[in-house]
C-alpha cells in the first residue's frame, strides 16, 4: 500500500477511458479527489491494447497534482490482464499509486495480482509494495466471498461496488445499473452496501460506492447518494465531470458537523481528564462517552481529509 494514498480522500473517483485522449487531457483539471484511467469496460475490446500507450502517454504528460491516480486493468477471466499490468504499470513510473482489479470473485484472484505487482515493482525498481490495489465486488460471488477478498493482501486500500456488472450476475429485471428502482418496496442494493461496508472496514479499507449512469440528473445523483453516504461509505465514482463537484459536497462533513465534532472531542478530553474525571457528560443536552468520541472522531478525521479547518 502507497504510503502518500492510505489517507487521502476518495470522495470522487473520476473513471477515464484509456482509449480517449480528449477525456485523458482534461482530466487533470476536474477535482476529483481520484482518478483512474480505465482499460475495461469502458473501451472496445479492439482498442484495449492501443489504450496502453494513451494511458502512459497522459500519466507521463500531464500534472496530476495530489489525486490518487489508479489504473484499472482488465478481469482476470479476460485475455488482457497480465499485459496491462506488465506494460502499463511496468513503465508508468512512481506516479501510478493503485491498480484496480474488476469483477473479484476470490481472495485468490487478489493474491495473484499481488504477486505480480511484486515482480513488476520489481524490475521497474519501484520500492516494495508500492503500488495499492482496489477491488470491484460485481458478480454474486464476489459478495460471497468479500470478507476473504478485502484480507487478502496489505496492498488493499479500497473495495468498491460495481451495480450493473453486479445487478446482471443476480439477473434483475432492470436495465440500468447504480440508480434508484422506484418499484421496489426499499432499497434493493441496501444487503450489498452493507456487506461491502462491513467487510470494507473490517480490514481497514476505504469503501466506494459504483456510478450513477443518469447523466444530468443531478437530484436523482444526490438522492442516491444519501443511501451509502449515511451508511458511511467514503466516496462514489464519477462518470462525468459535473458529477465531481456533487460527489466532493456529499461526501465530506458540513462545516457545522465538522465543528461540532471537534467541540464534541475537546469537551470529552476536559471530562475525563480534569476534575471528578468522568467517562460520561452532558454536551449541550446529549450524554456522551467513549463511543461518542469514537464518532466525533471519524467526523473530524473525514473533514480534515476533506480540507475543512475550524
Amino acid at each position: 500500500m502507497s504510503p502518500r494514498t492510505r489517507d487521502l480522500p476518495r470522495r470522487s473517483c473520476l473513471s477515464i477511458p484509456g482509449s480517449s485522449e480528449k477525456m485523458l487531457a482534461k482530466g487533470p483539471g476536474i477535482p476529483a479527489d481520484m482518478v483512474f484511467f480505465d482499460l475495461e469496460d469502458s473501451v472496445a475490446p479492439a482498442e484495449k491494447e492501443a489504450a496502453r500507450a494513451k494511458v502512459l502517454a497522459a500519466l507521463h504528460d500531464h500534472d496530476w497534482g495530489d489525486k490518487i491516480v489508479c489504473l484499472r486493468v482488465n478481469a482476470w477471466d479476460s485475455p488482457w490482464t497480465v499485459y496491462d499490468v506488465v506494460e502499463v504499470v511496468g513503465r508508468a513510473s512512481a506516479r501510478l499509486d493503485e491498480v484496480m482489479l474488476p469483477k473479484v470473485q476470490s481472495a485468490a484472484e487478489v493474491v495473484a495480482l499481488d504477486l505480480l505487482l511484486t515482480q513488476v515493482e520489481q524490475h521497474a525498481g519501484l520500492p516494495p509494495g508500492h503500488l495499492g490495489i482496489e477491488v470491484q465486488i460485481e458478480t454474486a460471488r464476489g459478495l460471497l466471498a468479500v470478507d476473504a477478498i478485502c484480507g487478502a493482501s496489505p496492498r488493499l486500500e479500497a473495495v468498491v461496488f460495481g451495480p450493473a456488472d453486479f445487478a446482471a450476475s443476480m439477473e434483475m429485471p432492470v436495465l440500468s445499473g447504480g440508480v434508484q428502482v422506484p418499484e421496489y418496496p426499499g432499497d434493493h442494493f441496501h444487503h450489498v452496501f452493507a456487506s461491502l461496508l462491513t467487510a470494507g472496514r473490517a480490514h481497514g479499507l476505504q469503501v466506494i460506492d459504483g456510478p450513477y449512469l443518469r447523466i444530468g440528473d443531478e437530484a436523482g445523483l444526490r438522492d442516491y447518494c444519501r443511501r451509502t453516504r449515511l451508511l458511511g461509505y467514503d466516496g462514489k465514482w464519477a462518470v462525468h465531470p459535473d458529477q465531481v463537484p456533487v460527489l466532493n459536497e456529499l461526501f465530506s462533513p458540513t462545516q457545522e458537523q465538522f465543528d461540532r465534532a471537534w467541540d464534541l472531542l475537546q469537551a470529552y478530553e476536559q471530562a475525563t481528564t480534569e476534575g471528578d474525571r468522568r467517562g460520561a457528560v452532558m454536551f449541550g443536552d446529549e450524554m456522551i462517552d467513549e463511543a461518542s468520541r469514537k464518532m466525533a472522531r471519524k467526523v473530524a478525521s473525514r473533514g480534515l481529509r476533506a480540507g475543512l479547518t475550524r
